[in-house]
């Protein structure tokens, strides 16, 4: 007989099982308790709250783990590309050349956009932010593929899944564009994927990007170290709306929604935005640094710390190697990029922090990088969409192929008013 759990209420034992992972995780599940109790848990946030299961990403936040499908990121991040692992990601085993190949293939077939959603941009405002063009374009752009509104098919998956890794480049470098003022840039063929999507950003009609490798080779790691993160916020939203059955392009704008939020998809932005206030204050960061251990004066270190990793971030030690590398062979001369090597030195050094464990996180490298190669801080959370858009669709694939998937509907705890009647209006008061 497997382990169980024992729970009391009002006298009555419950036997609840327990789930074990294949990393030793164990799950006490309680999908039978509101059945057999009439109780239902309360976790505010789900912090404690397994979702579902899954097959697909790692992570030991106290240990500073991160695997996918069981292979290390240290060794994706030395050894693979964005597009092979989106393919681990997306399909479960690292690609033959043969399957790369086709998958690349695919990418390269579907980074057109059909050419009436030329007009569907030239609707938006030229402030538009463009996570909210990217939202509303990958919905537009199902529009253009009835065959996604037929629902999820084995058979046609690997096109549709293509069709959204590819099509999302080209939807957000023709929203940075738009947002400029500039002349769309069409993709070519002859480059590969995060080549493509730099030669759509910063091309001029005239003439081509100077596509640098180490530039490529930092935002290629970028979009791979981004690639999944297990259940975060954006998809557990991709998610949701899988079990609805809704279609792989309208799944993936929600999650692109869902990421938008500061507090998810933000936070790179948020380092900047800190380092633009230091440097306005005319500080080098050693004062903002003081303030920072002072809970009363409201500053706080961004790009610090994780919810997640207790210890040091691993992607963090991967892009810190790509940002120090980067920063010497562009020869950058930026005061705000010297005061993030500032504090740096101050959160590896300082015991103040080492024993809080506020370590840099991937968003605080990811966003020096981003500003170091030309990327406007408008576009950090679109290339953490482009970037996370493999877990999002693996996500849908595991719910897909999972038959006995149900609707996901949470349960509340109502705190509100207890049984009242309609009264007319003129015998209401303002509190009634």
């Amino acid at each position: 007989m497997s382990e169980q759990a024992k729970l009391e209420i009002g006298g009555k034992v419950y036997q609840l099982p327990i789930v074990v992972g294949t990393e030793d995780e164990h799950a006490v599940d309680i999908s039978k308790l509101r059945q057999e109790s009439g109780y239902i848990t309360l976790d505010d946030g789900y912090s404690n709250t397994g979702s579902c299961s899954s097959a697909i990403t790692f992570i030991d936040g106290e240990k500073g783990i991160l695997r996918y499908r069981g292979i290390p990121i240290e060794e994706l991040a030395e050894k693979s590309t964005f597009i092979e692992s989106a393919y681990l990601l997306i399909y479960g085993h690292l690609p033959t050349s043969l399957e790369l190949r086709r998958f690349s293939d695919l990418l390269t077939q579907n980074e057109m956009l059909h050419e009436d959603m030329k007009f569907h941009f030239e609707g938006f405002p030229p402030n538009a932010h463009p996570m909210a063009i990217l939202s509303s374009m990958i919905n537009a752009a199902s529009c253009f593929h009835p065959r996604l509104m037929e629902g999820y098919q084995p058979g046609n998956f690997e096109v549709q899944s293509a069709r959204l890794l590819s099509k999302v480049r080209t939807i957000a470098a023709f929203a940075y564009r738009k947002s400029h003022g500039l002349p769309i840039i069409y993709p070519k063929p002859i480059y590969k994927y995060t080549s493509n999507f730099l030669h759509m950003m910063f091309s001029e009609p005239y003439e081509d990007y100077n596509l640098k490798p180490e530039v490529v080779r930092a935002l290629d790691l970028i979009f791979l170290l981004h690639a999944d993160h297990e259940q975060n916020c954006s998809t557990s939203t991709v998610r949701m709306i899988a079990s609805s059955r809704a279609n792989l392009f309208a799944c993936a704008a929600g999650g692109v929604c869902a990421l938008w939020g500061p507090l998810h998809g933000g936070a790179n932005q948020a380092v900047i935005e800190m380092l633009e206030q230091i440097h306005r204050e005319g500080d080098d960061g050693s004062k903002f640094i003081e303030a920072a251990k002072d809970k009363k004066s409201g500053r706080k270190l961004m790009g610090f710390g994780h919810r997640v990793y207790k210890n040091y971030d691993p992607r963090a030690k991967i892009i810190k190697q790509q940002c120090d590398k980067i920063l010497e062979s562009l020869h950058i001369n930026d005061p705000l990029l010297d005061i993030a090597k500032k504090l740096e030195e101050a959160a590896l050094h300082d015991s103040y922090f080492v024993e809080r464990k506020l370590y840099p996180n991937v968003d605080f490298y990811s966003g020096i990088i981003m500003r170091a190669i030309g990327i406007p801080i408008e576009m950090f959370t679109v290339i953490f969409a482009i970037g996370r858009m493999p877990g999002w669709i693996a996500n849908y694939k595991e719910i897909m192929d999972e038959a006995t998937t149900r609707i996901y509907r949470p349960r509340q705890v109502y705190v509100g008013p207890t049984e009242r009647h309609y009264l007319p209006i003129e015998k209401r008061t303002k509190n009634a």
